[in-house]
C-alpha cells in the first residue's frame, strides 16, 4: 500500500498515470497480437480447406500488419533506461551557411514536428531564433509522449543536408549542417550542484508571436554555464520566473546527462560510444541532388525517399538506431557516403 497522502503529490501522480498507461498499452498490445495469429492461422486454415488461392493477398495483407505491430512493440522493449520514457526537449542549432543552414534547419523542425502528429505527441516551442533572411537560426522545443526521448535520443548530433540551394544565384550544388541535442525532460528536482559564480544569467525580451506581456517585457531567459559552455533559453512560460525555472530545469538535466555519459565511457573505455556533437561529426546524411538518398552513417539505415522523411518518416531510423544500441554500437553494413 502505498504511503498516505501519494496521491494528493501531482508530480508523484502524474508519474504513476504515465507507468500505468504504459504497462497497459504493452499488454493490450500483446493481446491484439495474439488475437492477430489466431485471425491469421483462421484464414489459412480456410484456404487450405476450400483450396481457395484468392484468399492468399488478404492473408499476406494480414501477415504484413502483424509483422508491422510486432516490430512496434519489439522496439518499445529496448526503451529501458532510466528516462527512455520522459519527455524530450530538443535544441536544433543552424552551423555555417547563412540562409542556407537557416532553411535547413526550419525543415528539420518541420520534420520533427511532423514526426511528432504521427506519434500523437505534441509540441512545446520553448524557446526560437529567426534567420535574418529567412528559416530559423535556433529554435528549443519539447517533445510530450510515452517515450519520447527514448525514441529521439537517436537524432542527438549532426544533420547534413546536400542539395542545389534556392538562395544561389548560380545553381551551384551546397551542403549545410545544422546541430541536434536532445535532452530528457527530467521533473523530479536533480542532484546537481551549480555553484552561483559558474553561471550568467541574462534576461531579454521574447522573439517571435506572442502576446502582448510576451511582446513587451523581458521575461525570456538565457543561463550560460561557464565550465561546460552550455547555454539554456527559455521564453515560452508566462513569466521571468517560470522562465528562469524551466532554463535552470533544462540545465540541470543537460549536466546530468553529461556526467552519464562520461561515466558510461569511462566504464566501457570505448569513445566510439559516446557521440559529439560537432561539425564534421554528422550522424545522417540528406541527399537532394543530384540524387535523392537519405542515409545514417552509424547504422547504415538508407532509403531514397527523401519527400516521406521529411515529411516525418523517420521510424526507420529511429528503429535501426535502437536495434545499433541495443548491439552494443556495432555498425549495420558500410556507413559511407559519397557525395
Amino acid at each position: 500500500m502505498e504511503a498516505p497522502g501519494f496521491w494528493d503529490n501531482p508530480e508523484r501522480s502524474n508519474e504513476k498515470m504515465k507507468q500505468l498507461k504504459g504497462l497497459k498499452d504493452i499488454v493490450e498490445g500483446c493481446d491484439s497480437l495474439s488475437s492477430q495469429y489466431e485471425d491469421i492461422m483462421m484464414l489459412i486454415e480456410m484456404g487450405y480447406e476450400d483450396e481457395d488461392p484468392a484468399m492468399i493477398p488478404d492473408i499476406r495483407a494480414e501477415l504484413d500488419a502483424f509483422e508491422s505491430q510486432f516490430e512496434a512493440l519489439r522496439i518499445s522493449t529496448l526503451l529501458s533506461d532510466e528516462y527512455d520514457k520522459n519527455n524530450a526537449i530538443l535544441k536544433l542549432n543552424a552551423g555555417a551557411g547563412g540562409t542556407e543552414s537557416c532553411d535547413w534547419c526550419s525543415m528539420l523542425y518541420r520534420m520533427y514536428t511532423r514526426w511528432a502528429e504521427r506519434k500523437g505527441f505534441s509540441v512545446e516551442v520553448l524557446d526560437m531564433l529567426d534567420g535574418e533572411e529567412a528559416g530559423i537560426k535556433s529554435v528549443t522545443f519539447q517533445v510530450n509522449g510515452m517515450n519520447a526521448f527514448g525514441l529521439l535520443q537517436s537524432e542527438k548530433g549532426v544533420h547534413r543536408l546536400v542539395r542545389i540551394s534556392p538562395f544561389n544565384a548560380q545553381g551551384k550544388r551546397q551542403t549545410s549542417f545544422v546541430s541536434m541535442d536532445v535532452m530528457p525532460d527530467i521533473e523530479e528536482d536533480l542532484d546537481v550542484d551549480i555553484r552561483d559564480e559558474d553561471i550568467r544569467i541574462d534576461t531579454y525580451r521574447s522573439s517571435g508571436a506572442g502576446g502582448q506581456h510576451i511582446n513587451k517585457t523581458s521575461s525570456a531567459i538565457r543561463i550560460t554555464h561557464f565550465p561546460t559552455g552550455i547555454v539554456v533559453t527559455c521564453q515560452n512560460e508566462r513569466s521571468q520566473h517560470m522562465n528562469k525555472d524551466k532554463a535552470m530545469q533544462m540545465l540541470k538535466a543537460k549536466l546530468f546527462m553529461l556526467k552519464k555519459e562520461e561515466n558510461a565511457e569511462k566504464l566501457s573505455d570505448i569513445r566510439g560510444n559516446i557521440t559529439e556533437i560537432g561539425w564534421g561529426n554528422q550522424i545522417r546524411s540528406y541527399v537532394m541532388q543530384p540524387y535523392t538518398m537519405v542515409k545514417d552513417h552509424r547504422t547504415g539505415e538508407e532509403t531514397g525517399n527523401v519527400d516521406a522523411v521529411m515529411d516525418g518518416a523517420l521510424d526507420q531510423f529511429i528503429n535501426a538506431y535502437l536495434k545499433w544500441k541495443n548491439n552494443g554500437g556495432k555498425p549495420v553494413g558500410d556507413a559511407s557516403l559519397d557525395v
